[in-house]
C-alpha cells in the first residue's frame, strides 16, 4: 500500500481500495462532501484540482468517478468513486461545486446525461439538452427511439427556470425552483450564429447599459453523442472520433486515445512511431496557435493580421496532407503507432517552417501583437487569478497566462517528452498578468517551443516500425484506465471502462474546452460587452470540443 493510502486511511478508515493504474477508494455518499473538503483543505494531501468527473452506469447502481490531484505533491492524482443514494429515478450525490468550481458545469453534464441530482447545486440544469428532454442518454437503459422519445421541434420554453436539490429533516429530496435571472434583468443572446462565438455557442448576457453583469452559457447545439457511440462500436472504430472534437487538437486528442488503450493492453510503441506521434502533436499546436492568432486579430477587427497567421498555416497543413492524406481530420494515430510512414519531403517541409517562424512571428508581433488598439483591447481585460484558475482547472496557455505551473509534458510526461525535458529542448511559457494579453502572448511564444522540439527531433527521427503488432479484435482486460495530454488548449483526458467486451462499457472524454467556457461569467462580469468578444477569443474554446 502506498504513502498516500495510509495518509487516507487514517483520515477515512471506512474506505475500500480498489487495484487499478491508479489509487481508488470507495466513499459513501453519505460521508463524501466531508471527506472531498478533507483531500482539499489538508496541508499534507492538498488535492487542489478536480481534473475530472465521469459519470457511471453499473446498473445495478449509479455513481461518480471523480479524479482529484494535488498540484503540491509532485501531481499525484487519486480517483473516488461514490455510488448514489437512492433508487436509478431518484438517485443524489452531495455537489462538491462549493469546493471545486470546476464542479458546476461537470456535474451539470452528469445530471444531464445520468439523471443523477446533485444535492445544494445552486444551478441543477440540463446542460446540453433541453430542459424538457426525456430520459438520460448515456443510461445503459435509456431507448433512443423517437417514436418513444420524440425529438421536440417546438421553442423550449421557461429555459430561465432552474433549481436546486436538497434533502429535508426527513431526508427526502425537494425540489427548490430558482431563476437564472431575474425578471427585471436585461438580457442580450449572443449566439448561437454568431461568428465571433467561435461556433454555434450562445451566452445569454445580462446588462447594465454596456457592461455585462452576468453570463449564461448555453450549449448542446451540435451535441454529437460521441460517448454513446462509443459504447456501440469496437475501441479502433472510436478513434475517428477525436478528430472531430477539438479538430484544432486532432493528433494531440488520438494521441491520447491510443495511448489510453496501449496502456491497457500493455502494447509497447515503436520508438520511430513515438517520434513521429510528438512531432505531429507539435505541429498541430503551431497550427492551432496560428489559427488562434488569425481569429484573436479577426475578432478584434485586424484582418491583414489574419491572413498572416493563415499564410503559415498553411505550411502546416501542407505537412499533413502529404503524409495523412488529409488537413483537417487526419486520422493518423493508430492503436500501437501510425497509420503511414512519413512522407519523403516531410523532413524538409519541417525544416522550412522551423527556419521560417522567427521571422513570421517578428511580423506578428509588429503588425498586432505592440499594436496600441490590441493592447487596449486585452491588457487587464478578463482577469483570472491564478486560484481561479486552479478551481475551474483552466489548463493549457490560459492557465499559464494566469502564471499556473500546469503543462501535462511536464507534469505527467507521456511518450517521449521525459527524455525531451531531460534533455531541456523546451521551456514551460507562464505569464503573469492574468489578462487576455497574457493568454494570446503565452500561445504566440508556445510556438517557439515547439519549434525546439521540432528542430530537436527533426534529425533524430529513427529508422524502424512505425505500429506495433496489435490483435485483429481488440478486448481490453475488465479494468478502468486514465490517460491525460497537453493538447493545444489544455489538459485533455481520456477515461475507459471495460467488461472484458470488444466493445468499451464507457469511454469519457475529459475536455479543456468545456472548463474555459465555465469560467466566461467569472471573466466578463464589470467588462463591457465588447470584451466579452475579446475574452473569448483569448479563451480559445472550440465548440465541437465541448458539445461531445
Amino acid at each position: 500500500m502506498s504513502l498516500l493510502q495510509d495518509k487516507i486511511n487514517k483520515i477515512y478508515p471506512a474506505g475500500t481500495w480498489e487495484e487499478g493504474e491508479c489509487p481508488l477508494i470507495n466513499v459513501a455518499e453519505a460521508d463524501w462532501h466531508e471527506f472531498a473538503r478533507t483531500l482539499k483543505e489538508d496541508k499534507e494531501l492538498n488535492f487542489d484540482l478536480l481534473s475530472a468527473v465521469v459519470g457511471m452506469d453499473w446498473k445495478e447502481n449509479m455513481g461518480v468517478i471523480y479524479y482529484l490531484t494535488s498540484t503540491s505533491n509532485n501531481w499525484d492524482m487519486l480517483a473516488v468513486k461514490v455510488v448514489a443514494t437512492g433508487d436509478r429515478d431518484n438517485c443524489y450525490i452531495h455537489t462538491v461545486s462549493d469546493l471545486w468550481k470546476v464542479a458546476n458545469f461537470q456535474e451539470r453534464e452528469v445530471y444531464d446525461m445520468f439523471g443523477i441530482k446533485f444535492i445544494n447545486h445552486p444551478d441543477m440544469r440540463r446542460f446540453f439538452l433541453r430542459n424538457d428532454w426525456k430520459g438520460h442518454p448515456l443510461r445503459k437503459d435509456y431507448d433512443a427511439n423517437p417514436e418513444l422519445n420524440p425529438i421536440p421541434t417546438d421553442d423550449e420554453v421557461n429555459e430561465d427556470e432552474t433549481c436546486t436539490y436538497k434533502l429535508n429533516d426527513k431526508g427526502e429530496v425537494e425540489k427548490v425552483p430558482g431563476k437564472v435571472f431575474e425578471d427585471n434583468e436585461y438580457i442580450v443572446n449572443i449566439g448561437p450564429q454568431h461568428p465571433s462565438t467561435h461556433g454555434v455557442m450562445r451566452f445569454r448576457t445580462s446588462l447594465d447599459g454596456e457592461y455585462v453583469k452576468k453570463v449564461d452559457v448555453v450549449s448542446g447545439y451540435i451535441h454529437r453523442g460521441i460517448e454513446k457511440l462509443c459504447e456501440g462500436l469496437g475501441y479502433a472504430q472510436t478513434l475517428h472520433f477525436t478528430d472531430r472534437m477539438d479538430y484544432m487538437s486532432a493528433h494531440q486528442n488520438r494521441h491520447c486515445l491510443c495511448m489510453c488503450i496501449e496502456k491497457a493492453l500493455g502494447i509497447e510503441v515503436p520508438r520511430r512511431a513515438e517520434v513521429i506521434r510528438v512531432m505531429m502533436d507539435e505541429l498541430m499546436r503551431i497550427s492551432s496557435h496560428l489559427l488562434s492568432f488569425g481569429c484573436t486579430a479577426m475578432d478584434l477587427g485586424a484582418t491583414t493580421a489574419f491572413f498572416y497567421g493563415f499564410r503559415e498555416r498553411e505550411m502546416v497543413l501542407d505537412i499533413f496532407e502529404k503524409t495523412c492524406g488529409a488537413r483537417m481530420s487526419m486520422n493518423y494515430n493508430v492503436i500501437g503507432g501510425v497509420i503511414a510512414d512519413l512522407h519523403p519531403d516531410f523532413e524538409k517541409d519541417v525544416r522550412a517552417l522551423i527556419d521560417i517562424m522567427p521571422k513570421r512571428l517578428k511580423e506578428y508581433h509588429k503588425v498586432f501583437s505592440g499594436n496600441l488598439i490590441a493592447k487596449n483591447r486585452m491588457v487587464g481585460v478578463g482577469k483570472l487569478k491564478k486560484e481561479d484558475a486552479i478551481n475551474y482547472d483552466i489548463t493549457g496557455p490560459s492557465g499559464r497566462g494566469s502564471n499556473w505551473s500546469c503543462d501535462c509534458r511536464k507534469k505527467h510526461p507521456y511518450s517521449i517528452y521525459g527524455e525531451l525535458n531531460e534533455a531541456n529542448v523546451f521551456d514551460e511559457v507562464l505569464l503573469d498578468g492574468c489578462d487576455s494579453y497574457s493568454r494570446y502572448m503565452v500561445r504566440m511564444k508556445e510556438i517557439e517551443e515547439s519549434c525546439k522540439i521540432l528542430a530537436y527531433l527533426v534529425d533524430r527521427i529513427p529508422e524502424g516500425d512505425i505500429r506495433a503488432q496489435v490483435p485483429k479484435i481488440i478486448k481490453l482486460p475488465a479494468g478502468r484506465w486514465y490517460q491525460q495530454v497537453e493538447a493545444s488548449r489544455g489538459t485533455f483526458g481520456v477515461y475507459i471502462e471495460s467488461d472484458g467486451q470488444k466493445n468499451p462499457y464507457r469511454v469519457h472524454f475529459q475536455s479543456p474546452c468545456f472548463n474555459l467556457v465555465g469560467v466566461m461569467d467569472l471573466c466578463c462580469t464589470g467588462y463591457m460587452i465588447a470584451d466579452l468578444i475579446t475574452i473569448g477569443a483569448a479563451l480559445d474554446f472550440v465548440i465541437p470540443d465541448i458539445d461531445r
